[in-house]
C-alpha cells in the first residue's frame, strides 16, 4: 500500500510544499526562506532551504543558477555539522551534473552522496543518491551494470511504501526493457508506474510514465492518435508544475510520434521546438536526441545528402565522447536507415 507521493527535498521550513507544487513558487518561497536562514545566522536551516531553491533552479533549466545554489547549500550544511544536509547538497549538484552531461563528475558526487547518507543515517538520501547512480548508468546505455541495482532499489522502495520512488524505479527499469525491445513488459511496467503515480498524486511520475506508454503505444501498436492523446495529457501536467526538461522531453517524444506516423513536417516542428527548449536549458543529452529526429526528418523531407551525412556525423561524434552509447547506436541505425553509413566512413 502506497501513501501519498512527498517530495524530501523540501525540507526545513519548507516541508508543507507539495511534490506538485509549481517550481516557479518553490523557488520564490525557498528564496525567501533561504535569506530568513541566513540573516538569522542558522545555517543548517540555510541548508535546508537551499537545497529547494537548487531544485527548483535545476528542474526550471537554469543551469547557472542551480549550481551555484547546490554549492551555496553544501557550504551551508558543512558549517553546520549536518552530515545529511550535505549528503542532500551533493545529491542535487550530481543530478545536476549528469543534466549537463558531465557523466563523470555526476558518478563522484552521487557517490559522495550515498557515503554520506549512510553515515548521516538518512536512508532517503542514500536512496536517492543510489538511484542517480543507476540513473546516470542506465542514460549512458550501462544496463548490465545498473540493471540490477535498479531492481533493489525498487524492492526497498516497495517496502518501505514509497510510491514517488517506486515509480521512479518502475520508469527506469521499463526504459530499459524498451531499450532492449521488450514492448510488452515495459508496457507493463510504465503502467504500472503511471496508477501508482495517480493515486499517490504524483503528478511528475504520472506525466513520465505516461510518456512511456505513449512510447509505446507508438512504437508497438502503430496507435497515434492514442501516444499524442497520452503526450497532450502529460504535457499539461508538465506545464502546471513548470517542469521545463520534461517538458522538452514531451516535446522531443511528439515529434518521434509523427515521425513513424510519416508526419515528417510536424515531426521537424516539434524537434525544432525540443532543440530550442534543451538549449536554453544546456541539456546536452536532449539537444543530441533532438537534433537527430530533426535530422531525419529533414531527411524524409527533401535534405541534401551530404548534409544529413555530415549532421549524423557530428553527432555520433557528440554522443561517443558524451559516453551515451544507446544514443550512439540510435546514430548508427539513422545512418543505415538513410544509407550513408559508407560516406560517413571515407
Amino acid at each position: 500500500m502506497y501513501g501519498k507521493a512527498f517530495a524530501p527535498e523540501y525540507q526545513g521550513a519548507l516541508t508543507t510544499l507539495s511534490v506538485n507544487s509549481s517550481l516557479v513558487d518553490v523557488l520564490a518561497e525557498g528564496t525567501e526562506r533561504l535569506r530568513e536562514a541566513e540573516r538569522s545566522g542558522h545555517p543548517g536551516e540555510a541548508a535546508r532551504c537551499g537545497l529547494a531553491v537548487a531544485e527548483a533552479h535545476r528542474r526550471l533549466g537554469q543551469i547557472r543558477e542551480a549550481d551555484r545554489a547546490w554549492k551555496a547549500s553544501y557550504r551551508a550544511a558543512r558549517e553546520a555539522g549536518d552530515t545529511a544536509a550535505m549528503a542532500w547538497a551533493l545529491w542535487s549538484g550530481g543530478t545536476l551534473a549528469r543534466q549537463r552531461g558531465a557523466f563523470p563528475l555526476a558518478w563522484r558526487l552521487l557517490g559522495l552522496a550515498a557515503g554520506l547518507g549512510e553515515r548521516g543515517g538518512d536512508v532517503v538520501v542514500r536512496g536517492y543518491s543510489l538511484a542517480g547512480l543507476a540513473e546516470t548508468g542506465r542514460i549512458q546505455g550501462d544496463y548490465a551494470a545498473v540493471g540490477r541495482l535498479h531492481e533493489q532499489l525498487l524492492a526497498e522502495a516497495r517496502r518501505r511504501g514509497e510510491a514517488r520512488h517506486t515509480v521512479w524505479a518502475l520508469e527506469g527499469i521499463a526504459q530499459m526493457h524498451r531499450n532492449t525491445g521488450d514492448y510488452d513488459r515495459a508496457y507493463a511496467l510504465f503502467e504500472e508506474a503511471a496508477e501508482i503515480a495517480e493515486r499517490a498524486e504524483d503528478r511528475r511520475g504520472h506525466a513520465w510514465a505516461l510518456r512511456g506508454l505513449a512510447d509505446i503505444c507508438s512504437v508497438r501498436d502503430k496507435d497515434t492518435a492514442r501516444a499524442l492523446e497520452l503526450l497532450a495529457r502529460a504535457e499539461a501536467s508538465c506545464r502546471a508544475m513548470n517542469l521545463s526538461s520534461a517538458l522538452a522531453y514531451n516535446h522531443k517524444m511528439q515529434g518521434n510520434v509523427l515521425y513513424r506516423a510519416k508526419r515528417y513536417a510536424e515531426a521537424r516542428d516539434l524537434y525544432e521546438l525540443a532543440l530550442t527548449e534543451f538549449r536554453s536549458m544546456s541539456e546536452p543529452r536532449g539537444e543530441a536526441l533532438a537534433r537527430l529526429g530533426l535530422a531525419k526528418s529533414l531527411a524524409r523531407l527533401g535534405r541534401n545528402r551530404a548534409e544529413t551525412a555530415a549532421e549524423l556525423a557530428d553527432l555520433a561524434v557528440v554522443l561517443e565522447r558524451g559516453g551515451l552509447k544507446h544514443a550512439r547506436a540510435m546514430v548508427a541505425r539513422a545512418q543505415e536507415e538513410f544509407g550513408l553509413g559508407a560516406e560517413v566512413a571515407r
